[in-house]
C-alpha cells in the first residue's frame, strides 16, 4: 500500500484498494482506510460539485454520451520542457468509457494535427456520432469542421466561456496535470512523449476510476494458453 501511495501520490485509499485487489490482495476499502490513516497517508480532498450549464435564454445544453464511440471530446494542454520551451498535448477522450484514445505531443499543434489524430482513430475505431470541442478559434478551424462533417460525424461545440460544459476533458486534464505534468521534469520533447504515453496506457488499463466503480476505462485482457485457438 505504501509503495503504491508513493508511486501514485495523488490517489486516495479507494483507488489504492482497487489496485491491491487487482494485484490479488483480498482487502476491502475499510481495511485499507484504517491502514492508510495509521501510516499517516493523506487522503486527497474532494473536488467541489459542479452545476449543470444554464444559458442566458433559460435553456440547458448538455449532450450526454450513451455508448462507446458516441461522443468524443478533445482539448489542448500546455507544458514546458526543462529548457523553458513550450510543448502542447492534444488529448482525445471517449466520454462514455472515459478512455483516453490518444495524446499527441508536439511543440506546436494546429488543425492539421487534429485531423491527423482523428483520422488515425477513425481507422481504428470507426467514426463517432459527435465530436465535442471548445469554441475557441483553434478548435473551430474551418478545415477541421468541414472534415468532420465530410466523414459523417457531427460537431458539438462548447458555448464561449463555458469550459465546464466539457467536464470530461476538464476532469481528465486536471488529473493529467496533477498526476504527471506537475511531478515530472521533461529534459526533452522525446522524453515527454515517452512518459506521457506510458501514463496514458496506465490511465486506460490500470488506474481505478471512481465513475466506473473503481475499474479502469479499458482494462487489459489476457488469453491463457489453453484458450488460444489451435492452428491446423
Amino acid at each position: 500500500m505504501i509503495e503504491l501511495a508513493r508511486q501514485y501520490g495523488r490517489y486516495g485509499y479507494r483507488r489504492i484498494a482497487a489496485l491491491l485487489r487487482d494485484a490479488g490482495w483480498q482487502v476491502n476499502d475499510k481495511r485499507v482506510e484504517r491502514l492508510w490513516r495509521r501510516e499517516g497517508l493523506k487522503v486527497p480532498s474532494r473536488q467541489p460539485k459542479k452545476g449543470r450549464l444554464w444559458l442566458n435564454d433559460g435553456s440547458c445544453v448538455r449532450l450526454r454520451s450513451e455508448h462507446r464511440d458516441h461522443v468524443w471530446s478533445y482539448d489542448f494542454v500546455h507544458c514546458r520542457t526543462n529548457d523553458g520551451k513550450v510543448f502542447r498535448t492534444l488529448n482525445i477522450l471517449d466520454e462514455f468509457s472515459r478512455e483516453c484514445l490518444t495524446i499527441r505531443v508536439r511543440r506546436k499543434l494546429n488543425s492539421t494535427d487534429v485531423i491527423d489524430a482523428l483520422t488515425d482513430l477513425f481507422i481504428l475505431r470507426g467514426v463517432p456520432s459527435f465530436i465535442r470541442s471548445d469554441n475557441g478559434p483553434e478548435f473551430i478551424a474551418l478545415a477541421v469542421r468541414d472534415w468532420i462533417r465530410a466523414v459523417g460525424a457531427k460537431t458539438a461545440y462548447i458555448e464561449p466561456g463555458s469550459p465546464w460544459e466539457n467536464g470530461y476533458c476538464e476532469s481528465f486534464n486536471a488529473r493529467f496535470r496533477d498526476e504527471l505534468l506537475n511531478g515530472e521534469v521533461f529534459y526533452s520533447l522525446r522524453e515527454a512523449q515517452i512518459l506521457i504515453e506510458r501514463w496514458r496506457k496506465h490511465y486506460n488499463t490500470k488506474r481505478p476510476h471512481s465513475a466506473l466503480g473503481y475499474r479502469p476505462p479499458a482494462p487489459e485482457t489476457f488469453i491463457s494458453m489453453d484458450q488460444r485457438p489451435v492452428m491446423h
